[in-house]
């Protein structure tokens, strides 16, 4: 199909939605032959297809904004290094550079070519986070980038149809869980696989001899979207600020909103300087979640995709925590990156009052717990060695005119990991795990709760949390009167308190509790309906005394 011919109205709608489906098969495909946790259980993952020029013209719907509006700018970087005059069908490309990637070496992102009658056409990419990519483990104790793991470049991962089994050998000598790590390995180069199929069976149905035209309109009219969205909006420069833990010495987040007639700009000068431990935020991801955030209030309708992108510019003064610089630490950088809607929201809340919500808990409490020699003081044939990451999330804030919703990862987008499938695969046992009592700030409208866990070995051994939790200095603000959430707290069922950074050990024949934080409320308390304040006693959510304390009603 050349550039000046136009397809029609009806056309366009099928064509857009039918690509659609293919990403999210695609993304369908990684959840379901990944072998770890995080992208089976979680999703963990994004997957998507671009045109030729690196434009992301449709994501999965499964998927966590930090991979996918990293992603989008990620297969840019791809570009450079492999020009597409070079890609040969076959071909896959492969890199976990945190600052070409999605902020971490955790992360693998895979870009694979599609042809079609020896073309080609588009290119699929895919991420998803691993369970381990060696180093010092799933921690922000590195200091510098080289102890946190293997750092993969942009490397061909398969050359026509070969597969680079040097670099699969490096990596199973690098990581502890090989077996885990090279099948996710796989399956992403399977993810990809299946969308290129589908997108062929889809091309050859219209047949489309490219995707140049449809990508242009999906692009254009997206962008023009943003643009009637904007233009909406009261026009001019808005600030906010939110003091967090941090690790060192607590640190300050500062975000200017400026809203113009096509376009917001969102700049962070202002903000703390990086720390020596890894809770450095790479611009790429502090972009990607500013980006969701914007766009959830803005124009929530709107597909994501290159067009949405590029309405939404994000500046920030390397150094800064939320521009980290190489050769930086950046493990846990989304302690910082998961703040940004936040931040952010402070800021559009002058502009736009009554829009959006109070602060949440934003970080996620994932619980990366390890056993084996070295890492929990112990020898050899005290228990099982494992390394396991489980996702759990704290309460998100007051919506304007809703509760906030417990237990959510907001924004984040990453699905709880049921009990049962950690049990599956380590010595440990939970005990409990239910929504915290009280934990969600008093208002109108009241934050989300957080969670209550309770974590031990079946085999009476010591283990390991890799502690990096955001929220327990400074909780989540109510707004509009609201009140704050409950502060997280982590400590032994003895009554012994622990850190909440670093690594933790959990001594034989303790159990472990977790208590994640509450989102903010909305609005006075005094305007709460009575009868949600009754209605949350008779459920457990509020105890009788704080609903005394807090709302007056006995």
């Amino acid at each position: 199909m050349n550039d000046h011919r136009t397809i029609r109205e009806l056309d366009v709608q099928v064509m857009w939605n039918r690509l659609l489906s293919v990403v999210e098969e695609q993304g369908q495909t990684l959840v379901r032959t990944a072998f770890s946790t995080s992208a089976r259980e979680a999703g963990d993952i994004s997957a998507g297809v671009f045109d030729l020029s690196g434009r992301m013209l449709a994501q999965a719907v499964t998927g966590t904004p930090g991979h996918i509006n990293t992603m989008a700018a990620s297969v840019g970087h791809f570009l450079q290094v492999f020009p597409v005059a070079s890609m040969k069908e076959g071909d896959v490309y492969i890199t976990n550079d945190p600052w070409k990637g999605t902020g971490h070496l955790y992360d693998l992102v895979v870009v694979s070519p599609t042809f079609i009658d020896g073309r080609i056409v588009a290119l699929f990419a895919c991420t998803s986070h691993l369970v381990d990519m060696g180093g010092v483990g799933q921690t922000p104790e590195g200091r510098q980038i080289w102890h946190e793991g293997l750092f993969i470049p942009l490397l061909r991962l398969v050359r026509g149809g070969e597969m680079n089994e040097d670099l699969l050998a490096m990596i199973r000598a690098n990581v502890r869980e090989p077996v885990q790590v090279i099948g996710d390995v796989y399956a992403l180069i399977a993810c990809n696989e299946i969308g290129s199929r589908r997108l062929v069976s889809m091309m050859r149905e219209f047949r489309l001899d490219d995707l140049d035209v449809l990508g242009q309109e999906i692009i254009s009219r997206s962008r023009r979207a943003m643009t009637e969205a904007i233009g909406k909006l009261p026009k001019g420069t808005w600030m906010n600020s939110m003091r967090i833990d941090g690790y060192e010495a607590p640190l300050d987040l500062v975000a200017s909103v400026t809203i113009a007639e096509d376009t917001i700009h969102v700049d962070y000068t202002g903000t703390s300087g990086m720390s020596t431990y890894a809770i450095n935020c790479p611009l790429c991801y502090t972009e990607a979640y500013t980006t969701f955030g914007i766009n959830c209030v803005v124009a929530p309708s709107v597909p994501n995709n290159a067009g949405t992108l590029d309405a939404v510019k994000v500046t920030a003064p390397a150094g800064t925590i939320v521009s980290a610089t190489y050769p930086a630490a950046v493990y846990a950088r989304s302690s910082i990156g998961h703040m940004m809607p936040d931040v952010v929201y402070g800021a559009l809340e002058q502009a736009i009052p009554g829009r959006v919500p109070a602060e949440g808990t934003s970080n996620l409490w994932s619980l990366k717990m390890v056993a084996g020699h070295g890492l929990t003081g112990v020898g050899a044939g005290s228990g099982t060695p494992f390394m396991v990451m489980s996702f759990h999330s704290g309460g998100a804030g007051a919506r304007p005119r809703q509760d906030g919703l417990s237990a959510t990862p907001f924004p984040s987008g990453v699905r709880n990991v049921p009990v049962e499938a950690t049990e599956a695969i380590t010595p440990l046992v939970i005990w409990r795990k239910e929504l915290r009592q009280d934990s969600g700030g008093a208002g109108r409208y009241r934050g989300g709760l957080g969670q209550v866990m309770e974590i031990s070995s079946r085999e009476d051994a010591a283990f390991g949390l890799f502690a990096g939790f955001e929220r327990v200095k400074f909780p989540a603000r109510g707004r509009n009167g609201g009140g704050p959430g409950q502060r997280g707290a982590v400590s032994l069922k003895s009554g012994v308190g622990l850190q909440p950074k670093g690594l933790q050990v959990v001594p034989s024949g303790e159990r472990l509790i977790i208590e994640m934080p509450g989102g903010g409320g909305m609005g006075p308390a005094a305007e709460r309906d009575p009868a949600a304040v009754r209605r949350d006693v008779r459920l457990g959510y509020l105890s009788a005394e704080a609903a005394k304390r807090d709302y007056g009603v006995e």
